[in-house]
C-alpha cells in the first residue's frame, strides 16, 4: 500500500471526534467539517466537491442595479409582500423568454431564495386539501427540502427515478398517485445531485398525471438553463428551457438568481405560480384564511408570516438581471458554462481511474456535463467511499443523503481550481493502485 496523502488517523479520529457513526449519512455540513479539520492538521489541500455553492463572481449588472438601489435610499422601506413591481413585470418576461410559458406578474412572487420558496410551497399544498398530506419527491433530490417537511410535520414519500425512465415513469407515479393522499410532486431539472436532465415526454407524463389527479408540480428550476448540451440562452427563441407547465395548470416554478446568476448570497429567487392555480379557491385553504385563493394564501399568509417579504435591494438586483437576460445584454449561460468544463475534465480523471459515473444516461443520451455529477468506485459502498476518499484529500456527499438508492458520491465542480487537476489526477492514480478493482 502506498501512503495516502492525508493519514488515516486524522480522518478517523475527526470523525469519531464529532461522533459520525455511519459516514454515508454525514450532512453537508459535517463533510465539510471534516475536510477543512483535515486539512488544516495535515497542510494538504482538499480538494472541496461536497458544498453546492456558486464559485463564479455575481452577475456584475444585480450587482450595479442593488448598489444604486441602496444608494437611492431603499433600505429604509419594507417591500410590498407581492414584491417589487418591476421585478414581477420583468420575471413573467423572463419565463416567457426562456420558457416560452405565459404567466401573469402577478403570480411572479420574490421570496429569500428557493428554499423560502419551498418552504412556503410546501405549507400551501400541504394545507390545500386535507385529504391530500403528503408531498411526493421524485429523487435523487436536494437533501434540505425533505428537512423543511420534517420541520412542518409533513409526510412524504419519495422512490429513486433512477430505474423508472422515460415510458417507466407514469406507472411509477400513478402508483403513488392513485392512493390519493399525494398534494405536490417535486423535482429539481437539471437534478441536483445526478444532472439527469427529464425529457419533454417525461415532463408530459407528470403534467397529464397531476391534472388527472390533482396534484401540484413543484418544478425546481435552481439549475436554469445550465443543461450544456443545448445552448438556452437566446431570450424569445427556440431552444426552450424544457418544463412541466406545457402539460398542466397545477404548477409551481421555482427560479433562483443562485446559480445561474451566482447570486447567492443575497437569498433572492422567484416563485412563479400558473394563472390558473394563484386564482384557484381550495376549500380547506378558504375557511382557514378567509376565503382567499390559492396565490394570496401563499403571499400573504405564508410569506408574510415567514419574513414579511424579501429583500428590498436584492429584488432590484433580480429584476435588472431579468431584464439585462431578456433584452440579450447578458447572457447568463456563458457565465456559468464553465461548471460543465470543469465536470468535462473530472470525468475523464475519475473514469481513467477505475471509477464509473452512477447516473450516466438521459435515457438514449450520456448525462449533461454541469454544475453536478455521480460517481461511484467498484466494490465499495457510499459510505466506504466517500471515507477512502478524504485520506486522499478529496471531500463529496454520498448519494443516500439525496435519497438515491445507488451506491456513489455527490460531485460538485464549483470551487475546482484550474491548479487541482493535476494534483486529482496524481491522488487518484494512487487510490487506484491502492484499490485494485
Amino acid at each position: 500500500m502506498k501512503p495516502t496523502p492525508i493519514k488515516k488517523e486524522i480522518v478517523d479520529g475527526l470523525i469519531a471526534q464529532m461522533g459520525i457513526q455511519d459516514f454515508a449519512k454525514a450532512t453537508i455540513r459535517e463533510v465539510k467539517q471534516v475536510a477543512a479539520m483535515s486539512e488544516q492538521q495535515s497542510g494538504v489541500e482538499f480538494i472541496k466537491m461536497e458544498m453546492g455553492i456558486p464559485g463564479l463572481p455575481a452577475a456584475q449588472v444585480g450587482v450595479d442595479a442593488q448598489i444604486k438601489a441602496l444608494q437611492d435610499g431603499i433600505a429604509h422601506s419594507y417591500p410590498d409582500i407581492q414584491g417589487y413591481p418591476e421585478l414581477k413585470r420583468q420575471a413573467s418576461r423572463f419565463v416567457k423568454a426562456f420558457i416560452d410559458v405565459d404567466i401573469q406578474p402577478e403570480g411572479c412572487v420574490p421570496v429569500s431564495g428557493s428554499m423560502q420558496g419551498t418552504f412556503a410551497s410546501f405549507l400551501t399544498c400541504s394545507q390545500a386539501n386535507r385529504q391530500k398530506d403528503t408531498v411526493l419527491f421524485i429523487d435523487p433530490g436536494f437533501p434540505v427540502q425533505k428537512m423543511q417537511l420534517q420541520v412542518q410535520g409533513v409526510k412524504y414519500e419519495t422512490f429513486d427515478v433512477y430505474d423508472f425512465r422515460g415510458e417507466k415513469l407514469g406507472q411509477k407515479l400513478e402508483g403513488y398517485l392513485s392512493k390519493g393522499n399525494i398534494c405536490a410532486i417535486v423535482y429539481s431539472n437539471p437534478n441536483n445531485p445526478a444532472w439527469i436532465c427529464l425529457t419533454e415526454e417525461e415532463l408530459q407524463t407528470i403534467g397529464e398525471l397531476a391534472t388527472r389527479y390533482d396534484v401540484i408540480v413543484m418544478e425546481d428550476l435552481a439549475y436554469f438553463a445550465m443543461d450544456f448540451r443545448q445552448d438556452l440562452s437566446t431570450p424569445f427563441e427556440p431552444p426552450f428551457q424544457p418544463t412541466v407547465a406545457r402539460y398542466t395548470d397545477n404548477y409551481m416554478l421555482l427560479i433562483s438568481g443562485s446559480k445561474a446568476f451566482s447570486y447567492a448570497g443575497e437569498r433572492i429567487g422567484v416563485v412563479c405560480i400558473s394563472n390558473s392555480l394563484f386564482h384557484r379557491h381550495y376549500d380547506d385553504l378558504s375557511a382557514r384564511y378567509e376565503g382567499l385563493p390559492f396565490g394570496l394564501v401563499f403571499s400573504t399568509r405564508m410569506l408574510y408570516a415567514l419574513s414579511s417579504g424579501t429583500s428590498h435591494s436584492a429584488q432590484y438586483a433580480l429584476a435588472a438581471m431579468f431584464r439585462a437576460a431578456c433584452d440579450g445584454e447578458y447572457n447568463f449561460r456563458n457565465e456559468v458554462k464553465v461548471y460543465g468544463e470543469r465536470a468535462h475534465k473530472l470525468k475523464e480523471i475519475f473514469l481513467r481511474h477505475g471509477f464509473h459515473i452512477v447516473y450516466d444516461r438521459d435515457l438514449d443520451k450520456p448525462v449533461a456535463d454541469g454544475f453536478y455529477f455521480t460517481i461511484g468506485y467498484p466494490g465499495m459502498s457510499s459510505s466506504q467511499l466517500a471515507k477512502e476518499l478524504m485520506y486522499y484529500g478529496v471531500s463529496a456527499i454520498c448519494l443516500i443523503t439525496t435519497g438515491s438508492h445507488q451506491e456513489g458520491l455527490r460531485v460538485c465542480t464549483s470551487f475546482i481550481g484550474d491548479h487541482q487537476y493535476g494534483p486529482l489526477d496524481e491522488r487518484m492514480k494512487v487510490f487506484a493502485e491502492n484499490n485494485p478493482r
